[in-house]
């Protein structure tokens, strides 16, 4: 990540031609944080009998992150979290559902694994408060909310689940509410957000967010989403992009496309399906990702696996939609000997880092992905299709699956769209 004297002397050599000087300025990178709730859990912690502290690589990753800042040397100009912060919830039902005459069911798997806990704040936002203290007040960045982030994450009486609880998949259809907690670290009157003037706008307390930052030659407008974002938040992130006319704009959500690259909810979780002012990915992208052609890239995180698709919007120009989500991965709890049920997960440290090349004719991202718990590259990890494919990917080749994490994307049209850089 970091750029030092030897390293652009090195390229020099190999290149035999001289480093341009605007080279640096016109390359820059976002760091994407997704699904770190296995982190920061209560209960995969040292004091609760579990081998490891796994918050360790949480802040590891927000560490590394620090450390590679522009501000620190580095080329990070901007930070995404896509949701999932944390694991677990403090409410069985928020107050605003229920008024609304939503009502819960008993679910045994849910109910043994996220009864609600005061643990939540302890705990799991405290880790989350101190890692990203670690880039406050350095660095532009957003955190949008994902289901685990909410109040409470119930099972809807109306879409109630299997007669017989067997696994993870009969769970039935869960349905989160209420945001004080994702409020009270990162809403938009708290210190994080509160006078940055990088942060633009925000709506429902800074459950859906803006931000602008500058790299690469271009100023770039960032808006969050909270999960399956109501016709509000929609109309609200409209009404941001209307008044910042012409600025290449990044999206930002937690649930919006599968690891097949498929624009539709997990089935375990529709908030659409349960609550008809939510809207599903695909409502998302018809409503309004397709509708404003300043839009070019959407990142998500919440389905486990990794995915990108094109799509063309109204105006006859590519968006590029890209899904990360590592919660799944547990090679490092395998490592330490750790017993995990079905399902569970620790991540392992991977995150994305997108570096953007827009000095060229045609600009691009090279996306890589990195483990702070391995210090490796997913590409310089020999054992990595090992690890990950079988769950992830199976019929995928071991270069192939080495692909969905190492790829580069070319920005093709951006001039054309946005300009020359300045």
């Amino acid at each position: 990540m970091r750029k030092t004297a030897a390293f652009l002397a090195a390229v020099t050599a190999l290149s035999g031609a001289a480093v341009p000087a605007l080279a640096q300025d016109r390359s820059f990178t976002i760091a994407a944080i997704s699904d770190t709730q296995n982190y920061t859990d209560y209960t995969h912690q040292t004091a609760e009998g579990f081998k490891f502290d796994a918050d360790r690589m949480f802040l590891d990753q927000m560490a590394y992150i620090a450390a590679n800042l522009r501000s620190n040397g580095g080329d990070i100009d901007f930070v995404t979290a896509l949701g999932d912060v944390w694991q677990h919830q403090t409410l069985t039902i928020d107050p605003g559902h229920a008024a609304r005459g939503f009502k819960r069911v008993a679910n045994p798997i849910l109910d043994a694994h996220f009864a609600p806990t005061p643990k939540v704040t302890t705990v799991e936002i405290a880790t989350a408060r101190k890692g990203y203290e670690m880039i406050a007040g350095k660095v532009p960045f957003s955190v949008v909310p994902g289901n685990h982030d909410y109040d409470a994450m119930w099972t809807d009486s109306s879409h109630p689940p299997a007669a017989k609880f067997t696994d993870m998949s009969s769970l039935g259809m869960l349905h989160p509410g209420g945001l004080n907690n994702f409020r009270s670290l990162f809403g938009a009157d708290k210190p994080f957000f509160k006078n940055k003037r990088w942060y633009v706008a925000s709506h429902d307390g800074g459950a859906d967010s803006a931000q602008i930052f500058k790299a690469g030659g271009y100023t770039f407008l960032h808006i969050g989403l909270q999960f399956d974002a109501p016709n509000a938040s929609l109309e609200w992130a409209a009404k941001v992009i209307a008044e910042h006319p012409g600025l290449p704009t990044i999206v930002s959500t937690h649930d919006y496309m599968t690891k097949e690259g498929e624009r539709v909810p997990n089935p375990i979780i529709d908030g659409h399906a349960v609550d008809a002012e939510d809207n599903s990915p695909q409502m998302v992208w018809d409503k309004f990702i397709s509708q404003h052609d300043q839009i070019f890239l959407v990142l998500c995180g919440h389905e486990h696996g990794q995915a990108i698709r094109v799509d063309n919007n109204r105006a006859g120009h590519p968006v590029w939609q890209v899904l990360a989500d590592y919660q799944d991965r547990r090679q490092s709890a395998i490592d330490a000997g750790a017993k995990m049920g079905p399902g569970e997960g620790i991540g392992d440290g991977w995150l994305r880092l997108m570096r953007f090349d827009m000095g060229s004719a045609t600009p691009t991202i090279q996306v890589r992905t990195y483990s702070t718990h391995y210090k490796k590259q997913s590409r310089d990890t020999a054992e990595y299709a090992a690890w990950y494919k079988a769950a992830e990917k199976p019929k995928l080749s071991d270069e192939a699956f080495h692909g969905e994490d190492d790829f580069k994307i070319d920005l093709t049209g951006f001039r054309k769209r946005f300009g020359n850089p300045r």
